[in-house]
């Protein structure tokens, strides 16, 4: 199976991802937007993931490639493509999908529950992870449901952490791809947003505290790839 990303920052990298696919002996290859390099034919890879980023979707102006990228997530959905969308990438989508995309009214940043709804629990991809788990959180924005999606997961601060249109087009808000180096890169590189005013940014301490947790997260993503794989081939 061929596999593909898009990486809009380098220090937002596939992370636990790339673990998962070289164990299962996948092809991987990637587009780093951020280097202006040119984006592949949607006929030669099976899944699509589009990683997260510090920009918002609507920042064509400073990030020109954004829209190039919208039109290629567009084309990969057409195709009846796998597309799985991590935080910006899941607001990219539900953009793509003439959904909302706006800033939430707190930032949600560090080690949070995400708990599924009732779809979720009846999702044949999502019902076998557990109805509870801990997810990393670093996002300012949120997405509506698109129309015709199901609403997957929730947390306190951001109702709206999942979503699944049709049986091949998943966003997720929260990170669960997250290793100990992917949550020192972000904390690193955008260190300025644990000033900002949520009831929802947890202290660096406490964030870097729980990096252990890690562990757990990377075994509910590769659940959760597990079930796709098994569902959807």
């Amino acid at each position: 199976m061929n596999i593909h990303y898009l990486q809009h920052v380098s220090f937002e990298t596939p992370q636990a991802i790339e673990k998962w696919v070289k164990e299962k002996g996948h092809t991987f290859t990637g587009t780093h937007l951020y280097k202006n390099e040119a984006l592949p034919s949607v006929s030669g890879f099976d899944w699509l993931f589009v990683l997260g980023g510090p920009m918002g979707v609507k920042d064509e102006e400073e990030y020109p490639w954004l829209k190039a990228e919208k039109e290629f997530i567009k084309s990969a959905i057409d195709a009846k493509k796998i597309v799985v969308g991590i935080c910006l990438g899941a607001q990219l989508i539900a953009d793509v999908l003439g959904a909302d995309v706006h800033k939430h009214h707190m930032k949600e940043i560090g080690w949070y529950p995400v708990s599924l709804t009732p779809l979720g629990w009846e999702s044949p991809i999502f019902s076998n992870l557990p109805p509870t788990f801990e997810a990393f959180h670093w996002h300012g924005d949120t997405f509506r449901i698109p129309k015709g999606a199901l609403h997957i997961a929730s947390s306190e601060c951001c109702p709206n952490q999942a979503f699944i249109h049709g049986d091949r087009v998943i966003g997720l808000q929260f990170h669960i791809e997250t290793t100990p180096e992917g949550v020192r890169s972000l904390m690193e590189k955008c260190a300025h947003e644990f000033k900002e005013e949520s009831d929802y940014i947890q202290e660096p301490d406490k964030v870097l505290e729980q990096i252990g947790k890690c562990q757990e997260l990377n075994k509910t993503l590769f659940l959760l790839l597990d079930t796709m794989e098994q569902a959807l081939a």
